[in-house]
């Protein structure tokens, strides 16, 4: 069983930044690929990006890319999504997930990851 917990979620202006971080309870975090996901109000949840089990593959949809950075830190559990010029349209509950069974997988796709934290609120204001 993996436990993830997200945090790092809050209110900010239309053009702000927000770094938010998802910690894993497992030492074997460094195994895992990793993806974020995000679901605004009304809508079907949407993949934001995902980073392979070390770091050296990196994917993100095509609406936030180059606005954000996905990293790691498996020292710390750590898994973080760096979201820059933030619009309206980035508001949603953002989650967190791990895919302990494709660890060199970048995937899109919600239903690969067997994991999901409890998810934290991004509510940028115009």
């Amino acid at each position: 069983q993996v436990q993830l917990v997200e945090s790092g979620g809050g209110l900010v202006q239309v053009g702000g930044s927000l770094r938010l971080s998802c910690a894993a309870t497992r030492h074997t975090f460094g195994t895992y690929a990793m993806g974020w996901f995000r679901q605004a109000p009304g809508k079907e949840r949407e993949f934001v990006a995902a980073i392979n089990f070390n770091g050296g593959r990196t994917a993100s949809a095509d609406s936030v890319k180059g606005r954000s950075a996905i990293s790691r830190d498996n020292a710390k559990n750590t898994v973080f999504l760096q979201m820059n010029s933030l619009k309206p349209d980035d508001t949603a509950v953002y989650y967190c997930a791990a895919d302990t069974t494709s660890p060199w997988d970048t995937s899109k796709w919600a239903n690969e990851y067997e994991y999901w934290g409890q998810g934290t609120q991004v509510t940028v204001s115009s």
